[in-house]
């Protein structure tokens, strides 16, 4: 079978939704091979498929030959034409790895460098230098006896560095670095990889050289890409190769465990595995003399909040013998032993950046309140269950917005009534007494999941999506409906209904709800009910908004979509981008009509898209009488400071949360 599609997957087959479309092509018996333009590669080589370069908006051919072409072609293509293929765990590594500017090299000056700004925060400590002693190629010649034991030797030491990985895979460790981890494993495990080494070989080089050799070339394949982030995967190729030559030679990495606390680590390099295993939180800062704004070094940095420069070239050798190591991520500027005003100004800076923090966190017990009482929940939207510590570590009250679909996509089938039941069960019960809203199955043409087929749509933004395909599924539907009335028995949780435009949909709903609830009363599982909400992202919410108001007990906005249906631009499209803002006058005055309408009702009204997080637009969706703001955990101190300052203006007060 062969299809052609255009690539949906953001920003394309990098890294992280190469290593993946890779894991779905494998589960497959078909050979797979992935078409662009004259080019093509294996779909179960990561490498290959990376190389190709497979971007956003590019148009590629799938050809799949087996038993079961069928079930691969439709997986592969769903999979190719998914905007959020690749991000189903966390979307920080993405916001993670855009670039940043970066600032040119320069010579060293009376022991100042300059190097590429990674991850922005000032740091000062003392320097630990971290220089593994480079793998040379040993260059020895084998015998025709000898090259059998020599792949034997090898093979052996590709499966010890995969044990390696899934040993590190095994603890407890972000979202973010596990699937940095993933695709390092996925690089060791791959085909081209091997197959290169293996010729080698068996032309008679030694397993290292040879090895050294193999992952020298495709990592030079992929530092001759123009695209960025994929040029610098090339470090990712060479840092899988050590390790193997490392299990090969039978020596271990020098181990970052012994780092001091508040240490300038001060490298060559480093490799993503060895520096997500490191203790992150005793890192002061990281001078590199490899890398750029999208390595995973960076992105690493960037997640655990450490400060970064690298790019340093050789003149990071000049860092070797230092006592004591500044940087500023933001700059990229790295000072060698500092006199004493450089040093001045840069603990100024440090403790300028640590009473930022301090007042932050100042915030995470406290709950913004009216002066009548009227709580203003600053609330979580998540995507998993993995994503619970963070939003509980920076405070938040409760979640505003969990979007099932994303269980539904990481699975190969439809997840069944007891994993839904127990995924929301658990999520209610980490955030109680406060509330988590689920949003029921949010997917469409332009978000489709396995186990679901949809038609070929000329604008699935606009077309059978949200609870327009649920009501068309009762099947699907009602297994969701019956979980989320299990998992109701914890006693803080609410539904929402997705792409809501007639109260006909919330009406029809209530009768699945209702026929589910009989269900489970005749099975004899416990249930209790919901609350039942809406989401406003759609013209006709807000203009049926009123009658809307008197179905169900609460609204909450997603200005993500409100806004492309409302200036007509698509969120995707980046040539009208600009028209993409919900601070323009159409959509501000659309979300002020869905408030007053929630008022006269005397209904909650909440925001769970991105302007939710807007510190500008804060203060204005509070004057709206909104009483809910739901965002990414990153953003939620910096929403709860301005949402009390907001109120203390106002006369009305702060009370600390339970």
């Amino acid at each position: 079978m062969e299809r052609s599609t255009i690539v949906r997957v953001q920003e394309g087959l990098h890294a992280r939704p190469a290593t993946r479309f890779v894991s779905l092509a494998k589960s497959f018996e078909s050979d797979i091979t992935v078409f662009k333009g004259e080019k093509s590669a294996s779909a179960k080589s990561s490498v290959k498929l990376m190389l190709l370069g497979v971007k956003e908006g590019d148009r590629i051919t799938v050809r799949v030959e087996g038993a079961d072409a069928a079930e691969a072609t439709e997986a592969l293509i769903a999979y190719l034409e998914n905007p959020l293929s690749g991000l189903d765990e966390e979307d920080a590594e993405k916001a993670a790895a855009q670039p940043l500017p970066e600032t040119p090299n320069s010579p060293s000056v009376e022991g100042v460098l300059h190097g590429v700004p990674a991850s922005a925060g000032t740091a000062l400590g003392p320097a630990f230098a971290y220089f593994p002693p480079e793998i040379r190629p040993q260059e020895r010649t084998l015998s025709a006896s000898e090259i059998i034991t020599e792949r034997e030797r090898f093979d052996t030491a590709v499966e010890r560095v995969r044990q390696q990985f899934d040993a590190s895979l095994s603890a407890d460790i972000p979202a973010g670095d596990r699937t940095i981890i993933t695709a390092l494993r996925e690089i060791s495990d791959d085909e081209e990889l091997s197959r290169l080494t293996v010729a080698s070989i068996e032309r008679g080089l030694d397993a290292v050289s040879a090895v050294i050799a193999a992952s020298s070339q495709i990592a030079q394949s992929f530092r001759n890409l123009e695209d960025a982030y994929l040029s610098a995967r090339s470090e990712d190729i060479e840092a899988v190769g050590r390790q193997i030559c490392l299990a090969l030679l039978g020596e271990e990495q020098p181990n970052l465990a012994d780092i001091p606390e508040g240490a300038i680590l001060v490298a060559e390099d480093i490799g993503a595995w060895d520096l997500a295993r490191a203790p992150l939180d005793r890192i002061g800062g990281i001078a590199c003399g490899r890398g750029g704004a999208t390595s995973h070094i960076a992105i690493i940095a960037r997640t655990h909040g450490v400060p970064a420069v690298l790019g340093l070239g050789e003149a990071v050798q000049g860092l070797r013998n230092a006592h004591i190591v500044g940087i500023d991520g933001s700059t990229g500027l790295v000072v060698a032993d500092p006199d004493s005003e450089t040093r001045r100004r840069l603990e100024s800076a440090i403790a300028a950046a640590n009473t930022e923090k301090e007042e932050l966190l100042a915030y995470r017990d406290v709950e913004p309140r009216r002066a009548d009482g009227t709580i203003i929940r600053i609330a979580a939207n998540l995507g998993s269950l993995e994503e619970i510590p963070a939003a509980l570590q920076a405070g938040a009250m409760g979640v505003g917005l969990f979007r099932s679909e994303l269980l539904f996509m990481r699975h190969m089938h439809l997840p069944s009534e007891e994993m839904q039941a127990e995924t929301y069960l658990s999520l209610a019960k980490a955030f109680a007494p406060h509330p988590v809203v689920v949003r029921t199955l949010d997917i469409g043409g332009d978000k489709p999941v396995s186990g679901i087929e949809f038609p070929e749509e000329e604008n699935p933004f606009l077309g059978w999506r949200g609870i327009r395909m649920c009501l068309d599924r009762p099947d699907i539907f009602k297994v969701q409906l019956r979980a989320l009335l299990r998992a109701a028995v914890a006693g803080n949780l609410k539904v929402m209904l997705p792409m809501v435009s007639s109260v006909e949909e919330v009406r029809r709903t209530r009768v699945l709800i209702e026929e589910c609830r009989l269900e489970l009363r005749q099975a004899g599982l416990a249930h209790e009910d919901f609350t039942l909400g809406v989401m406003i992202e759609t013209p006709a919410a807000v203009f049926a908004a009123p009658a809307l108001a008197r179905e169900v007990s609460f609204f909450s906005i997603g200005t993500n979509d409100l806004t492309q249906y409302v200036m007509a631009a698509d969120r995707l499209n980046a040539a009208v981008a600009r028209l993409n803002d919900p601070a323009d006058p159409a959509v501000m005055a659309a979300i002020e009509q869905a408030a007053r309408a929630a008022r006269e009702a005397g209904i909650e009204i909440g925001m769970c898209g991105e302007a939710a997080a807007r510190t500008d637009l804060i203060p204005a969706f509070l004057e709206m009488g909104l009483t809910e703001l739901s965002m990414s955990p990153a953003s939620i101190l910096a929403a709860k400071r301005v949402a009390a300052e907001q109120l203390i203006d106002r006369g009305d007060g702060l009370r600390e949360s339970r």
